[in-house]
């Protein structure tokens, strides 16, 4: 194994003392805690709170989306790993506007339990918190069963509509419709080739040949739902693209926007590629592409592979989308 770390078990929390080092005009840490992040800028009376969370080694995800137009904080884990409810606490106490919290993040039943308990203490010092999962992950679960899906790249439309909302100030209920709005309407599939390394590990989660690829595994390395031998991108990018206009129904005339995924060993060049094939895909099919992101917005450490994600649009979707947001992970300025 071979990583830029010091002891395997200090990897997080250097890390995040990192990532203030670089960016101490955005981020803050919470009561001290290193795994309790939040923006410097983000206070604003009357303003809705967004929390997100999750294990470290999916950079920007999910740390990457505390900025303004986006999430307010972030409670991280260990690599791979939930994040404690004392973190997810000392966030929500050091972000709280006096108009609630929303709490976002990827459906994980670790990640689940511990932002429940969070809700509750909240309760007790009376500060109201609601709950959105991201569920876009359609490997994981039929479309009738969209709401248990595990969370991936897509929750990258989520934090953009909520955070769009809390920005206009919108109370929580109405916060927390878009999340779920943008949740209902966003799918994704992804691929891997290659699997990861984690820190404390020293060797890789999972064995592929040269020659294999798995569609549909998880960031986890959770399983996918074939493995088979390496196809090429226009291949690749029917198969994908096909899966979620079929999951979406998206039809005709419909207006969506289009991410591609790397997964953290992926270049840029090859997801070009990739989005050119599923663009010439949807071109053909008459799906108009309102906008396009590529790049990294979740990744799985040094995971080779990559995700597909497809949010369909309407008018309302489509305003909170076109907001302003910026953080120093991922610039979503217009």
């Amino acid at each position: 194994m071979k990583k830029i770390m010091n002891a395997a078990k200090d990897f997080v929390d250097q890390s995040m003392k990192g990532i203030v080092a670089a960016h101490g005009d955005f981020y803050t840490f919470c009561n001290e805690d290193l795994r309790a992040l939040a923006r410097v800028d983000g206070k604003k009376p009357g303003k809705v709170s967004i929390v997100t969370g999750g294990g470290y080694g999916h950079l920007p995800l999910f740390l990457g989306y505390v900025g303004k137009g986006l999430c307010d904080g972030v409670a991280v884990g260990n690599v791979f790993t939930s994040p404690s409810s004392d973190s997810i606490l000392n966030v929500s106490r050091g972000v709280d506007n006096g108009a609630g919290v929303l709490f976002l993040f990827g459906n994980y039943t670790g990640d689940g339990m511990n932002f429940a308990m969070a809700k509750e203490f909240l309760s007790f010092a009376g500060i109201q918190a609601e709950i959105v999962t991201g569920s876009d992950d359609v490997a994981s679960a039929p479309r009738e069963q969209w709401q248990t899906r595990r969370g991936i790249a897509g929750i990258m439309f989520a934090y953009k509509v909520a955070g769009a909302a809390a920005e206009e100030m919108k109370p929580l209920g109405e916060v927390k419709r878009l999340a779920e709005k943008a949740g209902e309407n966003t799918a994704t599939f992804g691929v891997a080739f290659s699997s990861c390394i984690l820190p404390d590990v020293g060797k890789p989660i999972f064995v592929f040949d040269d020659d294999e690829m798995e569609v549909g595994m998880g960031i986890h390395g959770e399983p996918g739902v074939k493995r088979g031998k390496m196809i090429t991108s226009e291949e690749l990018a029917s198969h994908l693209t096909g899966e979620l206009l079929s999951d979406l129904s998206i039809q005709q005339g419909d207006k969506v926007a289009v991410l591609v995924n790397g997964l953290g060993a992926t270049s840029r060049e090859e997801l070009y590629i990739l989005y050119n094939d599923v663009s010439a895909i949807l071109a053909e099919k008459g799906v108009a592409v309102h906008r396009v992101y590529v790049g990294e917005y979740a990744t799985s450490m040094e995971m080779a592979g990559a995700s597909l994600s497809l949010m369909k649009l309407d008018d309302e979707l489509t305003h909170y989308l076109d907001e302003p947001a910026v953080s120093p992970f991922t610039n979503f300025y217009y």
